[in-house]
């Protein structure tokens, strides 16, 4: 062993339209991790895999698949405008993301991004 961790690990807390949230970013060898959460538990957790886009040779879609948790619509959606960065800054790799948020809007989203990307592993 090289004294180097298995698992990089980042986090932080910061107001996100007025509600505190926590981020934690892990990169494992195959996945990123990311924790979203507003009210300090892991609510919903996402799976996102790269998948191939038949005749597009650019960036590849991103599956989802809810494997705890509320699976709506609106969840699938909302997972794919938040971490999809994620995937394409880490090399195309799978991203799971748990989220406990209060606010889904517009406006939270693009703050959640923000915060997200201080926590940076990849």
């Amino acid at each position: 062993m090289d004294g180097a961790p298995l698992v990089t690990s980042k986090h932080t807390s910061a107001e996100v339209r007025g509600v505190r949230t926590h981020v934690v970013c892990s990169a494992f060898g195959s996945h990123i991790l990311v924790l979203v959460t507003q009210f300090g538990k892991m609510g919903t957790l996402v799976s996102l895999e790269p998948a191939p886009v038949a005749g597009d040779l650019g960036k590849p879609a991103l599956a989802t698949k809810v494997l705890l948790g509320q699976d709506e619509p609106l969840i699938h959606v909302y997972a794919k405008n938040l971490v999809t960065f994620v995937s394409q800054e880490a090399g195309n790799r799978a991203v799971l993301l748990a989220m406990a948020v209060k606010d889904r809007s517009m406006e939270g989203l693009k703050a959640l991004k923000e915060v997200i990307q201080t926590c940076q592993v990849w």
